[in-house]
């Protein structure tokens, strides 16, 4: 009976070692394809909707292949690259949050908000513009702004009057080097981003609080949410909005889609004036989902080296070129740890 039971007891733990022996097997095998590279099922892609989603769409397409064929240089075969454009910035922020996207490509302020369930890889760099100063009145004085070839890790938001009668009347003052009051700017119609945008709502709140100590939720009714800067600048040029708040290359952007689409006979440098400047923003992320079960370290290397790499390619610079980005270089969280301290001022402010 004794030794009945040791022999059992042996069996039992040979074919534990077995289960646990074939499981390790079936795992590796799944993870490595034919040639040896780790092979990966599928990356899921979110892209913020700072610029007219289906141009999006379009630009980033060839990035599947581009993305495809530099991982397996870097050791990783990926089956499959799904690509999508979130409704709103938080979205994407939600996405990484909850693992249901890989990858996403977002501003500061998004990632401050999700850093928690988020890790930034890079931070985008782009070309400087030609003017670069803290009073409203140079840029105007300056126009139009062009690209300059400097390569930059940070940018302005600006705040921008159109061509409606209060849009005309406000540059007028700003031109003339009058001091501006709440008095002036409250009864305008503003087009702002979502709250997570930097250069859409919290810097722009920043601006109001430092000038007049106000914010956004100041001018009540008058804050009108655009879903795109392209939906804003088409409030812009009909007069639904009189001033918006946007990145300080936007003009540049929407330069041809201000006559050919929005239906302006005179030139978006002639119709538009700034007022407000704020201070320097930290460029664009590539973050990932810490709760991606792709993101192992090894993955993370090689997707940071495979960006920075098709940066420097001509399709690779065309397809980032669609939120002005020029490169990457690698980012570390403590880097956007001014940004936490605006969000955190804009909390305070509300």
């Amino acid at each position: 009976m004794k030794l009945k039971k040791i022999i059992l007891s042996s069996l039992a733990i040979l074919l534990s070692l077995g289960v646990l022996s074939g499981c390790g097997s079936k795992k590796d095998v799944s993870k490595k394809s034919a040639d040896g590279k780790t092979s990966i099922e599928k990356i899921s892609i979110g892209f913020v909707p700072s610029r007219e989603p289906s141009e999006i769409v379009t630009a980033t397409e060839p990035l599947k292949q581009l993305l495809k064929d530099q991982l397996a240089k870097e050791g990783f075969e990926v089956k499959n690259v799904d690509i999508t454009v979130g409704t709103s910035f938080e979205a994407v922020g939600e996405g990484l949050n909850a693992g249901t996207l890989d990858v996403g490509f977002i501003p500061a302020g998004t990632y401050v908000l999700y850093r928690d369930g988020a890790e930034v890889l890079l931070t985008a760099t782009r070309k400087g513009l030609s003017v670069n100063d803290d009073d409203a009145k140079v840029w105007n004085e300056k126009k139009p702004i062009k690209k300059s070839d400097e390569q930059v890790t940070s940018y302005r938001s600006l705040i921008i009057a159109g061509p409606s009668e209060k849009g005309r009347a406000i540059s007028k003052k700003v031109n003339s080097g009058e001091k501006l009051t709440f008095e002036d700017v409250k009864d305008l119609k503003w087009s702002v981003m979502n709250p997570t945008s930097p250069a859409g709502y919290i810097y722009p709140t920043l601006w109001l609080n430092e000038k007049f100590g106000k914010t956004i939720k100041d001018l009540g009714n008058n804050a009108i949410l655009s879903d795109s800067y392209g939906s804003a600048f088409a409030r812009l040029a009909s007069g639904q909005v009189d001033v918006l708040c946007t990145y300080a290359d936007a003009r540049i952007d929407q330069e041809k889609k201000w006559n050919e689409k929005y239906g302006r006979k005179a030139s978006i440098w002639d119709e538009t004036d700034l007022l407000g400047v704020t201070s320097p923003i930290y460029n664009d992320t590539v973050s990932v989902s810490k709760k991606s079960k792709s993101m192992t370290p090894e993955f993370k290397k090689a997707l940071e080296k495979a960006l920075i790499e098709i940066a420097k390619t001509d399709a690779g610079k065309k397809v980032i070129s669609v939120y002005s980005h020029e490169g990457y270089k690698p980012a570390k969280d403590s880097d956007y740890d001014n940004e936490k301290k605006a969000q955190e001022i804009v909390k305070k402010l509300k």
